[in-house]
């Protein structure tokens, strides 16, 4: 019976050995895909740096000025549809070369907010639509499609519901079209509450470095960069000519941005025009956005991919489209290095290399991130020493989200369709104000929650046992899944 017990005894530590071997094996691994990513975005950092005297000079507005149709996609936005009407009610224009169509899918107190709005408008002398869809078959690229149906400009400038366009922004892109090959005109995004929250802080800080960086180093060198949805202006026969809106993926405007692309058109980017617009106030609202995002790039890279490393592309073109349909991969990846390592870490310090290894990782990741907002910022012309300090919470915010946002990969991966969920606004300037949000439940945050406590106990005991290292990466890893996790639970 010793004998029995002994060898019973001896298969389970062999048994847990092998877990803790195939943790850390998973944890270098997923490491190693980061840095490769990291990598990446170092080069972007450069690329956009050497292509900085290459942004788009200013184009004077054409003599013929063409139709504009000024499409509002709104779906129950009663906190914010008044203020986005009466921003583009001043767009600078003239009014016979102005159209608006207020694309209302609402099931809410927006449609008569917008009937009003529209009824004022047309007493002032605009040319205002007002069209309801008996469905939402297609979400937000169905009622876009059913718009460009009957629209009469050329030129289609699509502005979400939490925009607040300046009245330049038509003069600002429309010369630029004097290109034939010019299918759309994005300009940067700015954020009317920024500086509400930490959480909005570090959001805006995302967001710069994309409209700072990723979309310069794209469109400035001659590879595809992408219509981010909404402050944008499409010529209507490129549209046409790409095959039109489709609904088969949660990001429609990437899709739209790629399948244009590979037929030969080009886009524009513009660093000196800018359309304010407002951050999601709460990590409830935040999550849902980033995970539409994340699922729907996924879900275009599977449809696009192929097409896109085939196309009679220059090689850097093509390269960079494949890192860019999958630049939500770091998400799975972080993901799944957060949580091996916390099963590896909570073991022991691991093999010889795990110590030095943190160190090194740490420093990179300090890098990097360094490099990317400092070249933000002082793009942008902004401070750069407060960027730096919001970092820490950048990297906890990124750890944090990084479950859901793994389910998001994954899902994308393997095709399971899900509908398109809006993001909640508040119209809120300057503070948050979350009345349009649900209360949060448990199967909504129990995942960081449950993580956050393992990566907690784990780092207790890499402290008691004198490994620093490892007790601070846990922390790390802890600390973005309880902020997550306690932010959706509080509404916050």
């Amino acid at each position: 019976m010793a004998r029995a017990a002994a060898r019973s005894e001896d298969a389970v530590s062999a048994g847990v050995d092998g877990v803790v071997a195939a943790a850390w094996a998973v944890y270098l691994a997923s490491l190693a895909a980061l840095a490769l990513f990291g990598a990446h975005r170092v080069w972007l950092v450069a690329l956009a740096w050497r292509a900085r005297r290459r942004a788009p000079a200013v184009v004077e507005v054409p003599e013929a000025l063409p139709v504009v149709t000024v499409q509002l996609p709104l779906f129950d936005e009663p906190a914010v549809a008044g203020r986005l009407l009466a921003a583009v009610a001043a767009l600078d224009w003239p009014r016979d070369r102005l159209e608006i169509q207020i694309l209302d899918d609402s099931r809410d107190q927006t449609t008569a907010i917008c009937a009003q709005a529209a009824a004022r408008m047309r007493a002032d002398g605009l040319d205002v639509v007002h069209l309801r869809r008996a469905h939402r078959d297609g979400f937000k690229a169905g009622a876009l499609e059913a718009g460009r149906a009957i629209a009469r400009g050329s030129l289609l400038l699509v502005l979400d519901a939490d925009f607040v366009p300046a009245p330049s922004l038509v003069r600002d892109t429309v010369g630029h079209f004097a290109d034939p090959r010019v299918a759309m005109v994005q300009v940067r995004w700015e954020h009317l509450n920024r500086p509400a929250s930490l959480l909005t802080e570090a959001q805006a800080l995302l967001l710069d470095g994309h409209f700072a960086i990723e979309q310069p180093a794209r469109a400035w060198t001659g590879r595809i960069c992408n219509f981010n949805g909404t402050a944008g202006v499409w010529r209507a026969a490129a549209i046409d000519d790409a095959g039109g809106w489709h609904a088969d993926t949660l990001t429609e405007d990437l899709d739209l941005s790629y399948r244009a692309a590979l037929r030969g058109w080009r886009f524009v980017y513009l660093t000196r025009a800018a359309a304010p617009a407002e951050l999601p106030a709460t990590m409830s609202a935040f999550r849902s956005q980033q995970f539409r995002w994340a699922k729907g790039s996924v879900e275009c890279a599977r449809k696009l991919l192929p097409a896109a490393v085939r196309a009679p592309l220059p090689r850097r073109a093509r390269v960079e489209a494949a890192f860019h349909l999958a630049h939500n991969l770091p998400y799975l990846a972080t993901a799944t290095m957060a949580v091996a390592g916390t099963i590896a870490l909570a073991a022991g310090d691991g093999p010889r290399v795990a110590a030095p290894l943190h160190v090194a990782t740490a420093i990179a990741t300090a890098l990097v991130l360094g490099a990317y907002a400092i070249a933000s910022q002082r793009a942008l012309g902004r401070r750069v020493l407060p960027a730096l300090a919001r970092l820490p919470a950048l990297v906890a915010l990124t750890v944090g989200i990084s479950l859901g946002q793994a389910r998001a990969v994954l899902e994308g991966a393997l095709g399971v369709r899900s509908g398109f969920v809006r993001t909640p606004k508040d119209g809120a300037i300057g503070a948050t104000r979350a009345v349009t949000h649900r209360r949060a439940r448990w199967r909504d945050y129990y995942l960081e929650m449950i993580a956050a406590l393992g990566a907690s106990v784990a780092a207790v005991d890499a402290v008691a046992h004198g490994a620093l290292p490892a007790a601070l990466a846990l922390a790390l890893f802890a600390s973005g899944w309880a902020w997550v996790a306690a932010a959706t639970a509080l509404g916050r």
